[in-house]
């Protein structure tokens, strides 16, 4: 069953408790798909009035703060051992050469690893974790979470969100044409976001 099908069968509730989970584990260094349900969910709450796309960013926002954080805390304690252990355990994402250059990223740009890593798939979930380990000061690194939680997620939301809303006017009227405009826009969207934050991070970009 596809992600959205799914969504469709659960209340509000679990859905906006879904997504800040997911997003909250994704961010505190467990690789989940948190990008696929948030956008799964925004989708969905354009198509249907129970769902509220205010709470369902603030939900998604709370949980890449509390994750990362949360992230950041594990990876202070645990230091390099920590990484060692991810490593073996997530070869996948948490290979050397993954973490050598997710840690030139944080050595160069410090904060700005932080905020513009939450628009990058592989940084999002190194990003507390090895904030922590790097002992980046703790009142960086919950500016940078903060704001890059709150872009990214409420960014997000509301991109697909309003994207959903006009694909689904379009498609009453210009049929699948309607869909596919639609659907260029708010990936255009995303990718232009998206570019900024490479072009911030070239370290990271370069990975």
């Amino acid at each position: 069953m596809h992600v959205q099908e799914w969504l469709e069968t659960v209340p509000a509730v679990a859905v906006y408790a879904l997504v800040g989970v997911v997003i909250g584990l994704e961010s505190l260094g467990i690789p989940l798909p948190g990008e696929i349900i948030l956008v799964s969910s925004a989708l969905l709450a354009s198509q249907h009035g129970d769902i509220d796309p205010v709470v369902l960013g603030a939900s998604a926002t709370a949980g890449a703060i509390i994750g990362d954080s949360i992230g950041y805390a594990i990876g202070r304690k645990g230091g390099r051992p920590l990484l060692a252990w991810l490593g073996q355990k997530f070869p996948k994402h948490f290979s050397e050469g993954h973490i050598a250059t997710a840690e030139r990223s944080f050595e160069k740009w410090g904060m700005w690893a932080v905020f513009f890593g939450r628009f990058v798939a592989l940084l999002r979930i190194f990003a507390g974790p090895l904030a922590g380990v790097l002992r980046m000061p703790y009142w960086k690194f919950l500016t940078a979470n903060i704001l890059g939680g709150i872009l990214w997620a409420g960014g997000t939301t509301a991109v697909i969100y309003y994207v959903g809303i006009v694909a689904e006017s379009w498609l009453k009227r210009f049929s699948w044409l309607g869909l596919v405009a639609a659907v260029l826009v708010g990936l255009t969207s995303m990718l232009v976001l998206k570019r900024k934050a490479k072009k911030a991070a070239p370290a990271v970009a370069a990975e």
